[in-house]
């Protein structure tokens, strides 16, 4: 099996402008925090929150607004003998929200236990053991508005345990808007009147736009304004105010500048940036190279998981796919609340080799039931790629793939993904078309998947300097993505124009401009090629 391992590198702007390193991560590094008048007053409710005699600390705010990062800031000034558990991922029944609150406490139990009883006896045992030795006990939920109400009740019964003076447990909950509302409702006031704290973090004004740009810049070691006045007023409006949208777009803006020569961001190059950064699903038009240079690398979470790229050649076979599959497909279509039953008349332990069936269906190929798929996909010039990344990388590939999904009793089966619409996910089950939630999506899929890709007539890569006729057919191939001619005379060398237009090719589609032709920038090239089923123009729903 062949591993294909890329590193992200560095922005190609850091040196170009004098950066000592990213200045607009959207990592929540507590340096890069700014602290606007509403930045201080949450972290001023946070910090009340805590040091008072307890129940639960609520700090609530749109997507990007720096919740976690004022979080973060709170951990720095929390004293050092307190014992901190976090809950990330708050999609979880009372049963696993329990036993990861004693994973995170490193608090035993008996492996597979499903005792809310036992759970619950231990953790108050810690509560108190904390108490006596005069240690705090701290819950941080982050995406609280994810919680079932019966776990959110859950966790109000572990803050009954208490002394004269405080509540043994601590609950600090960050979540977006719908979290306020969710503890509105009636079921939930004997939780709403433990909050001791709460905060709505608003998104920044104008002022604090351009002052929040300024800090970033000089936090990362440039002191002198890289971004228009123009500019900054453009980057307010089109952001919303919103950090991690700004960061996003500024990101973007300055590779935009770099690639420009420009010495400073102007308002027409955070515009085009914004173009690329804000877009739902990615433009499949032709571009020309004022646009293209614009498009740039999508950050953090947005972008491609490089770590995880596995490409298996025809004679290994992706590991994932030997599992047995499930008697019911327990995903949910839209406004069905209901399992559906696997086909009678197919074998229980063939949802993989269904899956791919089906895969092949999309590119009208043959599918030979009981051989090795990716060894037949390579006898017809195509190739599997297996990966492990989110929705979001799937999306940008924008091509059909087997899914590796799981049910309620954590068995494993496959799917085959055929489209992706805003809210929807679009599989085929046989004959079936099943539409589904993303959010249903999310809590069933491991990540993993399997898809199909046209291969080159060559194997390797190409870098700069590369010639020959494997060149040649990059530049046919680049000319009819980006519906120009070739220009006549042009040499089968990848420099000069034909080197730009690969960069923008590359810069458009989210990853590094390297101007190298490797694996990851092949299946881009092969995706945006005519003749690609593709995930925005899904079948059909049944």
């Amino acid at each position: 099996m062949h591993l294909f391992h890329p590193s992200l590198p560095d922005p190609m702007y850091l040196d170009y402008f004098g950066f000592k390193e990213t200045p607009f991560s959207i990592a929540p590094d507590p340096r890069y925090l700014y602290m606007s008048e509403r930045h201080r007053e949450a972290l001023a409710h946070l910090v009340f929150g805590m040091r008072s005699e307890g129940g639960f600390v609520l700090l609530s705010g749109e997507v990007g607004t720096g919740k976690t990062t004022v979080c973060r800031c709170l951990l720095e000034q929390a004293p050092q003998e307190a014992e901190i558990a976090f809950v990330l991922n708050p999609k979880l029944t009372a049963v696993e929200l329990l036993a990861t609150l004693c994973d995170e406490l490193r608090i035993p139990y008996p492996e597979g236990n499903a005792s809310l009883k036992l759970f619950v006896d231990r953790i108050n045992a810690r509560l108190l053991e904390n108490h006596a030795r005069r240690r705090q006990t701290v819950l941080i939920i982050d995406e609280a508005q994810n919680l079932d109400p019966d776990v959110l009740e859950q966790i109000r019964l572990l803050t009954n345990l208490e002394t004269n003076e405080r509540k043994l447990l601590q609950v600090i909950m960050l979540g977006q808007p719908e979290l306020r509302e969710m503890l509105g409702r009636p079921e939930l006031r004997q939780l709403a009147q433990r909050i001791t704290a709460r905060y709505h973090l608003e998104p920044l004004n104008a002022s604090e736009t351009a002052a929040y740009l300024k800090h970033r810049l000089a936090v990362a070691g440039v002191h002198r304004a890289i971004f228009t006045p123009s500019a900054v007023r453009r980057i307010f409006r089109l952001t919303g105010g919103i950090p991690r949208r700004i960061n996003v777009l500024c990101d973007r803006s300055l590779l935009g500048a770099y690639v420009q020569g420009k010495e400073k961001v102007d308002a027409r190059t955070v515009s085009r940036a914004a173009e690329e950064a804000f877009e739902k699903t990615r433009p499949r038009a032709s571009l020309k190279w004022a646009s293209a240079a614009l498009l740039i690398l999508t950050v953090a979470g947005v972008a491609f998981s490089f770590s995880s790229l596995r490409f298996f050649p025809a004679e290994t076979s992706p590991p994932s796919l030997a599992a047995a599959p499930p008697q019911t497909i327990p995903f949910i279509p839209p406004d069905t609340p209901l399992s559906i039953t696997w086909p009678e008349e197919i074998a229980t332990g063939g949802s993989a080799e269904l899956a791919f069936e089906t895969l092949f269906e999309q590119w009208n190929l043959p599918f030979e039931p009981g051989a090795d798929p990716c060894t037949q996909a390579q006898q017809s010039g195509y190739a599997c790629l297996s990966r492990r990344d989110g929705l979001d990388v799937v999306r940008r590939f924008d091509l059909p793939a087997v899914l590796t999904l799981k049910g309620d009793a954590e068995q494993t089966f496959f799917v085959t993904l055929v489209g992706l619409r805003e809210e929807t996910a679009i599989f085929r089950l046989g004959s079936e078309t099943l539409s589904i939630p993303l959010k249903e999506l999310q809590t069933r899929w491991s990540g993993e998947y399997t898809l199909l890709w046209r291969s080159p007539p060559f194997t390797g890569v190409l870098a700069p300097g590369a010639q020959g006729s494997n060149v040649a057919w990059l530049a046919e191939r680049l000319a009819t993505i980006q519906g120009q001619e070739r220009p006549q005379g042009e040499k089968d060398v990848l420099s000069g124009e034909l080197l730009t237009r690969l960069r923008q090719f590359q810069f458009s589609r989210g990853i590094a401009p390297d101007g190298v032709a490797g694996p990851l920038t092949l299946v881009l090239l092969d995706a945006a090629h005519p003749g690609a089923p593709l995930l925005s123009a899904p079948a059909e729903e049944g």
